[in-house]
C-alpha cells in the first residue's frame, strides 16, 4: 500500500459563540477519518481555523465593550479547549484574521479581478441611520409581508416559510438600534460566478466530487443559471479591506474558505511543507472538505470557481453531513437539549459521544439523532459490556495465575486470523465514511470474542486442577482478540486505545493488517478502561443546559455606550451643577468645532468653550437656559480660558442636544 498525501479540513466554526454538540458531529466525523488515514500510514494533514469576520463579531465586541480582536482571541481559546478535550486533533488550528489569510484573500481577489471575473455596480440596501451602517438581512426585523407574523428576520419568515427582500418587511426596525432602516445606495463588488458555469458543471458531475444527493441539488442550481455573488461590504465592518477600494471590505464568505489555505500555509511554515504540493494547480495530493449540508452552495459552487479562476487546484471532494437532532427533535434551549460541548464535558466521557456518533454516521447527508436512552444502552452494551469486558474477564487470571505474562502459543490461530482478515472490510467502510457499518463489523467481532470466552468458560477451568495451560491459552487468546478490536476502534476512541496499549505494554498500534499475536508477552496491571453511562449524569447535562439558557441568554443589543463604573454619593456631591442662561454665543475664529458662550450662573458670568458648532448656530442658543458644571477647573485653550462645561447629549456631529431645564429654573440654582 503506497503512501497517500492528503489534506483534510472541517468547516470553520464562527467566533461568535461556543461549540455545541451539533458542531461536534462534523469535527468528530472528520477527526475519525483523519486518524484512520494516519493509522494506515498515510501522510494526512488536518487543518481548521476560527471564522472571525463579519457584522455579528463587530456588534458583539461593541456590546461587550471590547475590541473584535479581544473577542476572537477569547473565543478561540474556548474553542481550542473544547476540541482538545473531545480528542479532535488538528495538525494546525488558525484564525481567518491572520496575515496568511489577508495575503491569500488579496491574491485570489486580484487574480479574479485581473482576469475580468469581478464587476461593480450600485445597489440599494437597508441602512441604520443611527448606527450609520448598512444592515445584513438578519439584522432587520419586522412583520412578515406574507402572513403578518411579527418579529421576523429580513430575509425569511419562520412562521410561514416565505422568503422576501428586507424592503418588503412591514414595520421594519434595525436590530442594532431599534430605528427604522432607510434605503441607501452603495457601490458593491461582485464575483461573476456564471463565468464558470461550464467548469462547474464538469466538476460537479465528475464521480466522487460530491455525494449523489448533493450533486443532484447542484445540477438544479446550475440549470437555473448562476447569479453574480456580492463579495463586498461597507464600513464599518470587521474584516479585510479590499485592495484599492478604501472603505470596502471582503464579505466574510469570501475570506472564510480561504482560511483553509491560510491555516495550511501556516502549517507549511511550521513543518517545512510545500504549499504548492497541496494547493498548486498541478497538485497530485488529495484535498477533502467536510461540511454541513447548510453550506453546500458556498463549497460546491463558489469555492471551486474561486480556486479555479485564481489558478489553484479544486477539491478532490466535498463531503456534507446532516444536522443533529436530540431525542428526535431539533435542539432546543428551553428543553435543555441545546447542549454546549463544555456542558457535556463537565459530566460525561467525551469518548462516549465519539463512539455514539460513529455508530450513527453514514456517508450520506441524513440528519443524526442523539437519543439519550439509545446513547446509554449502546455505550454500555458495546463498549463496556462487549469490548472492555473481554480484557476485564481475562486479565485477572493472567495476573493471578501467570505473573501477567501471556501464553507462548496462540490457542486459536484460525480465529485470530479471522479477526485480522476483517481489516479489509472495516478499512473500506472507514474510507467511505460508513462509520456506522464499520462499528457493526467491529462489534460483530467483539461478539465472537465473547462467545469464544463464554464457550471455554475460563472461570470453571480455573477451579479445576491440572488445567492451568488451558486456562493460560484461553485468557491469552482473549487478550489478543481484545488487542485487535482496540486497533480497529482506535480512530474513534483514541484515549481508550492509548490506555489499552499501556495495559497491553505495546507501542502505538498501526492498522492491524499484518498483526501477529502477542506470545510470551508481559502485560501491565489492568485498570478499568471505561465505566457505564450513569442516567443522573445525562439528567445533569439537560438541567445545566436549561440553566445555561437562563445565565447566558443573549443580551439585547445596546443602543448606547456602556454605563460608567459606579461612584460613591460623595463623589457625585463634589460636582456643582448650576442652571445657566446663555447671554451670548459666537463663532471662534480658527476653531472647527467650538462656540464661545457667555453664561450667567446667578452671581457671575463665565466664558465657556463648547464643542457644539456642528449642531447649533450661535443665534439659536442666545437667551436659552442650560446646565453647566460650575466647579470644573478652568482650562486654558488656544482661544482663551474655558470656565466650565455645558451639558449636552448625543453621539456627536449634528446629533448633539444641549440640556435645557424646565420652566421656573433660574440662573444660579444648583442641580441636585
Amino acid at each position: 500500500m503506497s503512501e497517500r498525501k492528503i489534506l483534510v479540513t472541517s468547516a470553520l466554526p464562527y467566533a461568535n459563540g461556543p461549540i455545541h454538540l451539533g458542531h461536534l458531529v462534523e469535527y468528530i466525523q472528520t477527526d475519525i477519518w483523519v486518524r484512520f488515514q494516519k493509522q494506515r500510514g498515510h501522510c494526512c494533514h488536518y487543518v481548521c481555523a476560527d471564522d472571525t469576520h463579519g457584522t455579528p463579531i463587530m456588534l458583539r465586541a461593541d456590546r461587550e465593550n471590547i475590541t473584535p480582536e479581544q473577542l476572537i482571541a477569547q473565543v478561540e481559546k474556548e474553542h481550542r479547549a473544547d476540541f482538545d478535550d473531545f480528542g479532535v486533533a488538528f495538525d494546525h488550528y488558525h484564525s481567518t484574521h491572520s496575515p496568511e489569510n489577508k495575503e491569500l484573500s488579496a491574491l485570489i481577489y486580484t487574480r479574479l479581478r485581473d482576469a475580468g471575473h469581478i464587476s461593480k455596480r450600485t445597489i440599494v440596501q437597508a441602512y441604520d441611520p443611527v448606527k450609520k451602517m448598512f444592515l445584513p438581512d438578519r439584522f432587520i426585523k419586522g412583520d412578515c409581508p406574507k402572513c403578518g407574523a411579527k418579529d421576523q428576520y429580513g430575509d425569511s419568515c419562520e412562521a410561514c416559510g416565505a422568503t422576501y427582500s428586507p424592503t418588503d418587511l412591514k414595520n421594519a426596525v434595525s436590530v442594532v438600534s431599534g430605528e427604522k432602516p432607510v434605503e441607501k445606495e452603495s457601490e458593491h463588488f461582485f464575483f461573476n460566478l456564471a463565468d464558470f458555469s461550464d467548469m462547474l458543471a464538469e466538476w460537479v458531475n465528475q464521480p466522487g466530487h460530491l455525494q449523489p444527493e448533493v450533486r443532484n441539488k447542484m445540477a438544479e442550481w446550475l440549470e437555473n443559471g448562476l447569479q453574480q455573488w456580492d463579495i463586498s461590504r461597507d464600513a464599518p465592518y470587521f474584516g479585510f479591506e479590499i485592495p484599492d477600494a478604501p472603505g470596502k471590505y471582503f464579505y466574510v464568505w469570501l475570506d472564510a474558505p480561504i482560511g483553509y489555505m491560510a491555516s495550511f500555509k501556516k502549517l507549511c511554515e511550521l513543518k517545512g511543507l510545500d504549499f504548492d504540493d497541496y494547493w498548486g494547480k498541478d497538485s497530485a495530493a488529495e484535498l477533502y472538505h467536510f461540511i454541513g449540508k447548510d453550506i453546500i452552495y458556498f463549497h460546491a459552487l463558489f469555492w471551486p470557481a474561486m480556486l479555479y479562476g485564481a489558478g489553484f487546484r479544486t477539491p478532490s471532494a466535498v463531503w456534507a453531513h446532516g444536522f443533529l437532532t436530540v431525542n428526535g427533535e431539533k435542539m432546543s434551549k428551553s428543553r435543555g437539549t441545546f447542549i454546549k460541548a463544555r456542558t457535556y464535558l463537565n459530566h460525561l466521557n467525551p469518548e462516549y459521544l465519539r463512539y455514539y456518533f460513529a455508530a450513527k454516521l453514514t456517508a450520506g447527508v441524513d440528519d443524526l439523532d442523539l437519543n439519550f436512552d439509545d446513547f446509554s444502552q449502546r455505550v454500555n452494551s458495546d463498549l463496556v459490556g462487549k469490548v472492555v469486558n473481554i480484557a476485564s474477564r481475562c486479565s485477572g487470571f493472567i495476573k493471578k495465575r501467570f505473573d501477567n505474562t501471556l501464553s507462548a502459543e496462540c490457542a486459536e490461530p484460525a480465529l485470530f486470523q479471522q479477526f485480522i482478515d476483517a481489516n479489509e472490510v472495516i478499512a473500506a467502510l472507514y474510507e467511505k465514511r460508513e462509520f456506522g457499518k464499520a462499528m457493526r463489523e467491529i462489534m460483530a467481532l467483539a461478539d465472537k470474542a465473547n462467545q469464544y470466552i463464554d464457550e471455554k468458560k475460563p472461570w470453571i477451568i480455573a477451579k479445576e486442577e491440572g488445567r492451568d495451560a488451558e486456562l493460560h491459552a484461553i485468557c491469552s487468546m482473549g487478550i489478543n482478540l481484545f488487542r485487535v478490536l482496540v486497533a480497529y476502534l482506535k480512530p474513534v476512541l483514541p484515549v481508550l486505545a492509548g490506555n489499552a496499549e499501556q495495559f497491553l505494554n505495546i507501542e502505538s498500534q498501526s492498522w492491524p493488517a499484518t498483526a501477529e499475536p502477542l506470545l510470551n508477552h508481559a502485560i501491565n496491571k489492568f485498570k478499568p478502561l471505561m465505566t457505564r453511562v450513569e442516567p443522573e449524569k445525562i439528567a445533569a447535562i439537560i438541567e445545566d443546559s436549561k440553566e445555561n439558557l437562563e445565565k447566558t441568554a443573549e443580551a439585547p443589543v445596546k443602543k448606547h455606550e456602556p454605563i460608567a463604573e459606579t461612584i460613591e454619593f460623595d463623589d457625585f456631591a463634589k460636582i456643582d451643577l448650576r442652571i445657566a442662561k446663555i447671554i451670548k454665543a459666537e463663532h471662534v475664529e480658527g476653531a472647527d468645532k467650538l462656540l464661545q458662550l457667555t453664561v450667567d450662573i446667578g452671581d457671575e458670568t463665565r466664558t465657556v468653550f463648547a464643542g457644539i458648532k456642528s449642531a447649533y448656530a450661535p443665534e439659536d442658543l442666545e437667551g436659552k437656559m442650560t446646565v453647566v458644571v460650575a466647579n470644573l477647573k478652568p482650562r486654558k485653550m488656544r482661544f482663551g480660558v474655558s470656565e466650565g462645561m455645558v451639558l449636552a447629549a448625543g453621539p456627536g456631529g449634528k446629533d448633539l442636544w444641549v440640556l435645557h431645564p424646565d420652566q421656573g429654573a433660574k440662573p444660579g440654582m444648583r442641580v441636585k
